[in-house]
């Protein structure tokens, strides 16, 4: 983070112009941390990911800069592996290697771990269990500067339910609303906005699937990981699955309907939703994710004190949508849609939900093996706690859960179906009733996979 952070300050404020300026931060941070000549190609291939490229072993800087002003999106892989770090490892003492669990990490004596991209997942794990700084995800910030500072291209960041709190107690979201319209975008929106939307997406669809006591209804929404988990491994399961985008993509394709030529960003918890923005049905959404420790290294090095700054506040979504950040959000904000839409249903949701690696394995594994569950519906999430677990909070679980529970239950809203915001954007897209969310097929576009 404090590479990123000097890349931020320099090229935000026009000091970084050509290789020769890339050499000079390498040697900075090279004395400054007290690293050796031998260090350098380490250095420099941290800075390249800093920057959202590759790492390119043991070359100097050439037409990175180049590269950036021109790319118009990171490409993949989004875990990158740096070679060097893992001579100071061993097999005994290696954390990374053991953290994957869906054989994605391939452990070598002479290179380390070695990853196998067309099994990762992007949950960010290993990266984050890594003690050398051999594994890293593309950071995505500094090809947005350029746009950020062009006023033609009007920029919207939507942020994850997850943020509240991650910056300081007392930091409210329309506080970071100012702070993210200082950075140069046009407004800050709520992700739990969407997530009411899929809630009332996901009650029909529930209704309408679960008629009988063996039915069983998947919810795709949030995790990424949970969903291609799924969709990879558990084929016969992912039939059952909903085929509503996450809350993060329905935003993307929502902003970009309403307002046009407009670019999305979206600020997360972990890395997996820089994945997932690159799935081939998904593309074009969302332009760049950011996630939260990110975000603070940036203010940081714009010296913007969030703390400080009026806060622009807005209602836009509903105590359900909000819960969307920890375990038994989703559960508890689709059950409060289906009680309203049939109040009178025999087969009422009972939902599982399963949190961490290992329990969404386990529950995929028992379903797979046909064995009864005494749930309907089963939500999962990657992390332990939901998204306030996720790899790049700032926070501890505890107290994000805490914090994401405070902030619902501040909402003005009660549930998705009580949210006026959501009527108005459904009547901005040409839609007049709720019942039109699974039969417009227009919105049926914007918030499905298929």
């Amino acid at each position: 983070m404090k590479i990123f952070g000097e890349l931020v300050k320099r090229y935000w404020n026009g000091n970084l112009k050509n290789a020769d300026d890339l050499n000079g931060l390498a040697a900075e941070i090279k004395e400054s941390y007290g690293f050796t000549d031998s260090d350098i190609p380490f250095i420099k291939n941290h800075i390249r990911i800093a920057m959202g490229l590759d790492p390119r072993g043991n070359e100097d800087f050439q037409d990175e800069l180049d590269i950036i002003k021109n790319s118009k999106e990171i490409a993949e892989p989004i875990v990158a592996k740096i070679q060097g770090p893992c001579e100071h490892c061993d097999e005994e003492i290696c954390k990374c290697k053991d953290t994957c669990k869906y054989e994605a990490n391939v452990y070598q004596r002479s290179t380390g771990p070695i990853i196998e991209n067309n099994k990762c997942l992007s949950c960010g794990q290993c990266v984050t269990a890594c003690d050398f700084g051999a594994l890293a995800d593309k950071i995505e910030f500094i090809p947005l500067i350029d746009l950020l500072k062009d006023e033609t291209t009007p920029i919207y960041v939507s942020v994850a339910p997850a943020i509240v709190g991650q910056f300081g107690k007392n930091i409210s979201m329309g506080q970071l609303r100012t702070a993210f319209k200082m950075l140069g975008f046009k407004d800050m929106i709520e992700v739990a906005l969407f997530a009411d939307i899929l809630s009332i997406k996901e009650a029909f669809e529930f209704n309408e699937l679960v008629q009988d006591k063996g039915d069983f209804f998947l919810t795709s929404c949030c995790c990424p990981v949970w969903f291609n988990l799924t969709r990879k491994h558990y084929h016969t399961i992912y039939e059952h699955m909903s085929p509503s985008v996450s809350p993060m993509i329905a935003s993307g394709r929502i902003l970009k309907t309403l307002y046009k030529n407009a670019k999305v960003v979206f600020i997360a918890p972990c890395i997996a939703k820089k994945a997932e923005i690159k799935e081939t049905e998904l593309k074009g959404a969302i332009d760049y994710v950011l996630n939260f420790r990110e975000l603070d290294e940036i203010f940081k090095a714009l010296d913007i004190n969030v703390a400080n700054l009026c806060g622009d506040e807005k209602d836009q979504a509903s105590f359900g949508g909000r819960l969307y950040a920890r375990t038994g959000g989703v559960s508890f904000s689709v059950k409060t849609v289906v009680n309203r839409l049939a109040p009178k249903r025999l087969i009422k949701l009972k939902s599982k939900k399963v949190h961490g690696v290992q329990e969404c394995k386990k529950i995929l594994d028992i379903l797979s093996s046909g064995s009864e569950i005494d749930s309907n519906f089963i939500e999962g999430m990657g992390c332990k706690g939901g998204c306030v677990g996720g790899p790049r909070t700032i926070i501890d679980v505890d107290s994000g859960t805490k914090a994401v529970n405070e902030a619902a239950e501040d909402s003005l809203i009660m549930t998705p179906f009580d949210n006026l915001n959501v009527m108005k954007i459904l009547k901005q897209l040409g839609i007049n009733s709720i019942e039109e969310i699974i039969e417009n097929e227009d919105i049926k576009k914007i918030l499905s996979r298929v």
